[in-house]
């Protein structure tokens, strides 16, 4: 299928690898010029090349880090009108109990997971209302339609990005720009695999047996490859998807029963 996005330019936060760098391969398959976002730039410098050579489109970097205003600041200088934007801070998720968290803490986690989204977009939608052609992205987590114990501080952010996103779309639909969520469970990630040896270090057993765990509680008894998060945002970001907006799409091998 062709995707129809043809010469477009994608905005990719989190870009140099995990989902963020496989969300950038599939746009530059579809003939997608890039702008890479992440905050070390010899890795996304690397991805770059890597994609321009594969994929023969154009690749430009932003060292920054979005999760702060000046790295929004830089981002948005860099990048003023794309038709693509994925969002994704980058920022590993880590257990802490709410008892102990701090409130600069919380403040920390929702301007990771919250306002730097939340700011990229409404500094963006504008130009692509007047353009009449906008795809919006988020990169989220599976948990937050199942929220796990000790994350609450992660899944509060991400949350109040979902409500903040249903309430806007309705407006943004009728000049063809649209936003959605993908929530991804298991996927073969450097941050996937460094939370599996963590949870391992705090449990006191072995990376076999948390793996051997997180497999058996996945009915598709796999890891994802990251390509294939990175296909479905491509279509999400598609000239034939100019009708579905504000969902949030579980992408997690089965592991969450719910219907809705």
């Amino acid at each position: 299928m062709d995707l129809g996005i043809k010469g477009r330019h994608a905005l990719v936060c989190g870009g140099s690898k995990g989902l963020g760098k496989a969300a950038a391969m599939a746009l530059a398959g579809e003939g997608v010029n890039l702008t890479l976002v992440a905050r070390t730039a010899e890795t996304l410098e690397a991805t770059a090349r890597e994609i321009a050579a594969a994929k023969g489109v154009d690749v430009s970097v932003v060292a920054a880090d979005v999760t702060t205003p000046a790295g929004r600041e830089v981002v948005l200088k860099a990048c003023p009108a794309p038709d693509i934007l994925i969002t994704n801070p980058g920022v590993r998720q880590t257990p802490d109990n709410f008892r102990t968290l701090s409130r600069e803490q919380w403040d920390g986690w929702m301007e990771a997971h919250f306002f730097s989204a939340l700011e990229l977009i409404r500094a963006l939608v504008p130009g692509m209302c007047d353009r009449k052609f906008g795809r919006v992205v988020n990169i989220s987590v599976s948990f937050i339609k199942f929220p796990q114990v000790n994350f609450g501080h992660s899944h509060a952010a991400r949350l109040a990005l979902a409500g903040a996103i249903a309430s806007m779309v309705r407006e943004l639909v009728a000049h063809n720009v649209v936003v959605n969520s993908v929530l991804p469970g298991f996927f073969d990630t450097d941050a996937l695999q460094t939370n599996l040896h963590g949870h391992a270090a705090r449990g006191n057993t072995t990376y076999e047996a948390i793996v051997a765990d997180r497999l058996k509680s996945t009915p598709a008894g796999r890891f994802a490859d990251p390509q294939e998060c990175g296909d479905l945002i491509a279509f999400l970001c598609s000239a034939q998807n100019g009708y579905m907006t504000g969902q949030n799409i579980v992408n997690d091998g089965g592991v969450y029963q719910g219907i809705f």
